[in-house]
């Protein structure tokens, strides 16, 4: 709020409270002239009006509200919010900060993340024969804090972090097994992931199905941990995190005629190439182009069957996140994908995103697929690849 808004309305306020006030003393100090009887002289159908003092109870009631809005006004922000920041304090984050609305939701939230995590801790990790997990979620839980308080925290506390993250993954698998922890999960799936992977998690277009055995950034459950905890963002400088590429728009480098090359050589190397008469040309023309060092070998691999460091799907199966027609393939290519996994950490906490982290885990097919994305080789760097184009 401005300080004209906030100075605006306090000064009604405090003017209001005034006129109130002076009202009320005014007709406590008027004495009008009565009868010998007590009576004012004013008779309206037989009835006489007297000149008695207020009920007590009311003036105590009045008066405690008056005193009450002084106090207010003294424990609360409510004179000139930015200059007066009151007097009463709430505990966040183990500090003691000023009363806000906002700061008192911080500390109810906390308060009853703690009610949580000591249930957690001793209602599901104990009974899943995953206690050895709570030395490693203090230790998670530090490192979080001193990464949000500090400006200018050390340049690996972040990897430090993961690689923490990454410790939680035998509890996880020991918690897909505990139907506590799993109901639990169940539950925390529906009220946050549902709205996209759908109340089954069986995805939708765009949505990865996450019941079968096919991962754009792994099936682990490291992978899904972190996946859960860092998310998937895009519009990052691909120079520097060439892992976190969306999928681009072609149109402009490639051409409509290039886009149509590699569509149809995506098409005769996926699992839905019998669909289609191919046309060999286009598919000689779109191979050559896919195997470009800066184009989509980058990402896909040079047998175009993805990458997990890269998030890139596989494209010679017939599992397909957007669709796999040749018109929806084009498409993709022309103008590109720009989905987001967000980052759930600092909405649900560590504790709750291992349960989902199991829960997901317990849906997933374990078996190995006949083509893993896993076995592909490593993405070529940025800077070789530039060095192979020049």
């Amino acid at each position: 709020m401005t300080f004209f808004w906030s100075s605006w309305i306090t000064l009604i306020s405090i003017g209001c409270w005034l006129f109130i006030l002076g009202v009320l003393l005014f007709v406590l100090k008027y004495k009008p002239d009565v009868e010998e009887d007590g009576t004012t002289g004013h008779e309206y159908d037989g009835i006489r009006e007297y000149d008695k003092p207020l009920p007590k109870w009311w003036l105590v009631i009045f008066f405690g509200s008056i005193v009450w809005g002084v106090a207010y006004w003294v424990f609360f922000p409510a004179m000139f919010p930015k200059h007066w920041e009151g007097i009463a304090t709430v505990e966040v984050d183990g500090e003691t900060v000023p009363w806000t609305s906002h700061n008192e939701l911080n500390s109810e939230l906390e308060q009853n993340n703690k009610v949580f995590t000591d249930n957690f801790e001793q209602n599901i990790l104990a009974k899943a024969d995953a206690s050895g997990a709570t030395s490693t979620l203090a230790t998670l839980a530090d490192m979080q804090s001193t990464l949000r308080h500090s400006e200018t925290a050390p340049a690996d506390l972040k990897a430090q972090i993961d690689g923490k993250v990454a410790e939680l993954a035998p509890y996880v698998e020991k918690l897909s097994e505990n139907p506590n922890a799993l109901k639990v999960g169940s539950r925390l799936f529906l009220q946050n992931c549902s709205v996209c992977h759908g109340s089954n998690a069986k995805g939708a277009t765009g949505y990865p199905n996450l019941t079968d055995n096919d991962w754009l950034h792994g099936g682990k459950p490291e992978n899904i941990l972190l996946t859960l905890h860092n998310g998937w963002h895009i519009g990052v400088d691909y120079k520097k995190e060439p892992a976190k590429l969306p999928m681009p728009a072609w149109r402009e480098n490639l051409g409509e005629d290039g886009v149509r090359a590699v569509a149809e050589y995506v098409l005769s190397i996926s699992g839905n190439q019998n669909d289609y008469d191919l046309d060999q040309t286009l598919v000689t023309q779109g191979k050559t182009l896919f195997n470009q060092p800066t184009n989509c070998v980058l990402c896909h691999g040079p047998e175009g069957k993805g990458m997990v460091s890269t998030g890139a799907p596989n494209l010679t199966d017939n599992i397909w996140l957007f669709g796999g027609e040749r018109e929806t393939i084009r498409d993709t290519l022309r103008y590109g994908r720009a989905g987001v996994m967000p980052q759930w950490q600092t909405k649900l906490g560590n504790e709750r995103i291992m349960l989902l982290a199991a829960y997901v885990y317990s849906l997933s097919d374990k078996t190995t697929p006949p083509v893993t994305q896993q076995t592909v080789a490593t993405a070529p760097t940025v800077e070789t690849a530039e060095a192979t184009a020049n």
